[in-house]
């Protein structure tokens, strides 16, 4: 809380509820939207601690409510740096409880780095990291113990020198039952080297796994690099936006969306495309369930304009003919409006054809997308989107056109960051400083602007309080001074 132009440092507990965070965006669709957190005004924030890391969490943290730990029960946050150190952190204190390094010594000649961030399974039991060494590793919650039986670690790709773990590992629960983490790999920046974008999908309760590649995705393996065998003649198609992997649990699908290389259905290369799955990550006959691309796939490949620099965002939708819609953002600015049951519109409905949105329109204020929108439902039903760039941000709706599914802008602003989210009825920004506006109107309720830069670092918002890593290496913890007024304290 700022008292004449100083912050006014508090370590006590504050707990509105219960809720957890398990993965990147909230739940399974990476909605950004935290329908759990209610209750109380946010006229306000207290800055409860910030804390160094080992290195720079580029992402967004998981959050675990209650877990037993060797000093009774604690909150626990969990982080990846770049570096690939994995954390688990006491929310109330920032102080670590365990942490592990994923990369080997020496590294793979040209491994770099991480960007991901973690999931958490929803029987509270198990975190999930992307480790450098190209491997999914899992560490139960309290303790950090690493399981190394049942097929842990996880393989994610069989060259970690050229293939980057650029998103977060995601979770969800299919219909059968089954519940699957997803992995995805692309390259490192440059585009440089043998790597081919690949989606591994891990049924959590046997360990058994399946692979899909956006090239030569005939071919269910991991790839080695050449010349060696197996491998593709196609490179590049990565699968790297922020989430990774979305599911939607009202058509039992995944999603995803590929950056810059080959199109070409019949040869099986998905450059530059969205494109659906089965929850367990397998396509039919040797393509995907069903793709959308650009008529201008061409261009966007020579002119380095990733489609997939995000993943499509699920909007709830009440429009007749229209139940399931998404929207995808791009490094060419624009915005397509898709149809998910038929995201190409094509008569049969089925992957390999091209164009086919709904809707294609202009960011409203500019910038490349690299940030996973938020969406959001208000109290009338109507349904929104915000979309971040570094040239600002937008708040859009959901509604007819011409008798057509249309995006109509409402607000923007200048000020660009990354992944928005929203809780108990506000939009929280990162931007270097970390803000929360009227989600209606994008009136500035309140900002903080300690912390330092922002690339994709992405703020999470359970139990009353905002939480965010900056690129100084820092995380931030703060409580919404509004809780007080409302008897949590």
């Amino acid at each position: 809380m700022r008292i004449g132009g100083f912050i006014l440092l508090v370590t006590y507990t504050v707990s509105a509820s219960a809720t957890d965070w398990l993965q990147f965006g909230y739940d399974s669709a990476h909605s950004g939207n935290n329908t759990a957190e209610n209750g109380y005004s946010t006229a306000g924030n207290i800055l409860l601690y910030n804390v160094t890391l080992p290195a720079v969490a580029d992402g967004a943290p998981a959050f675990l409510s209650g877990v037993a730990t060797a000093n009774g029960s604690r909150d626990l946050l969990f982080l990846e740096t770049k570096d690939g150190h994995v954390l688990a952190i006491d929310a109330t204190t920032g102080a670590t409880v365990w942490s592990h390094a994923t990369n080997p010594v020496p590294p793979p000649v040209g491994q770099d780095y991480t960007t991901s961030s973690p999931a958490i399974d929803p029987n509270r039991a198990y975190v999930y990291f992307y480790g450098l060494d190209g491997y999914a590793h899992k560490y139960a919650v309290g303790t950090g113990a690493e399981m190394l039986t049942g097929g842990w670690p996880e393989r994610a790709t069989l060259k970690p020198d050229v293939e980057k773990g650029s998103s977060a590992l995601a979770i969800a629960t299919a219909k059968s039952g089954v519940t699957y983490l997803y992995v995805t790999n692309g390259g490192y920046p440059g585009d440089a080297g043998d790597y081919q974008g690949h989606v591994t999908v891990i049924d959590l309760a046997t360990g058994t796994q399946n692979v899909f590649n956006a090239d030569c995705s005939d071919q269910t393996v991991h790839f080695v690099e050449a010349p060696a065998a197996p491998d593709c003649s196609e490179v590049q198609t990565a699968i790297w936006a922020r989430p990774g992997v979305i599911y939607f649990a009202a058509t039992d699908r995944i999603f995803m969306a590929t950056g810059n290389g080959t199109f070409d259905a019949n040869n099986h290369d998905w450059g530059d495309s969205v494109f659906a799955l089965n929850p367990d990550g397998t396509g039919s006959g040797g393509n995907p369930v069903d793709s959308y691309t650009p008529t201008n796939f061409q261009a966007l490949q020579n002119n380095d304009t990733d489609l997939g620099s995000t993943a499509p965002a699920i909007l709830p939708s009440a429009l007749a003919g229209y139940p399931h819609l998404a929207v995808q953002g791009g490094k060419d600015s624009m915005l397509r409006l898709l149809n998910l049951d038929n995201l190409s519109g094509s008569t049969p409905a089925g992957p390999g054809h091209v164009g086919g949105e709904l809707q294609l329109i202009n960011v409203p204020q500019g910038g490349m997308v690299f940030a996973q929108p938020a969406v959001w439902v208000d109290g009338s039903g109507k349904t929104w989107v915000f979309v971040s760039t570094f040239s600002g941000l937008s708040a859009l709706t959901l509604g007819l056109s011409g008798g057509k599914p249309a995006l109509t802008k409402v607000w923007q602003n200048s000020t660009g960051g990354s992944s928005p989210v929203v809780a108990n009825g506000m939009l929280y920004y990162f931007s270097g400083a970390i803000s929360a506006y009227d989600p209606t109107t994008g009136a500035l309720l309140w900002s903080d602007s300690s912390p330092g830069g922002v690339h994709w670092e992405s703020p999470i918002v359970v139990n009353g309080r905002v939480y965010v890593t900056d690129e100084g290496g820092k995380l931030w913890a703060y409580a919404l001074d509004g809780i007080f007024k409302n008897g949590f304290e």
